[in-house]
């Protein structure tokens, strides 16, 4: 038998398990939001701040939970994500 679906805005996406230990998602942190291992740290703003020109180096500093294969487990999940067809459209 399939296990029931959360309501809402929800969908499943199975991941490695060197994925899972470092990305959860739990209803009670962030929203549901994929985090770094629990903390109040989404994935999404890690690939911000990278994405924003941030180093590495910088955001260990101000995160001292945070390790080096947290962020290459966040680059990986955000890869996997981008694994599905998408259509792109202009907006005006």
């Amino acid at each position: 038998m399939t296990p029931a679906l959360p309501e809402g805005d929800f969908w499943c996406l199975i991941m490695p398990m060197q994925l899972t230990e470092r990305i959860t998602a739990d209803p009670a942190i962030c929203g549901g939001k994929p985090v770094i291992r629990g903390h109040r740290l989404t994935v999404q703003t890690l690939l911000e701040f990278l994405g924003a020109g941030e180093s590495r180096e910088e955001l260990l500093r101000q995160y001292p939970f945070l390790e080096e294969e947290d962020i290459n487990a966040s680059l990986r999940f955000a890869a996997q994500l981008l694994d599905r067809g998408f259509v792109i459209q202009t907006v005006a």
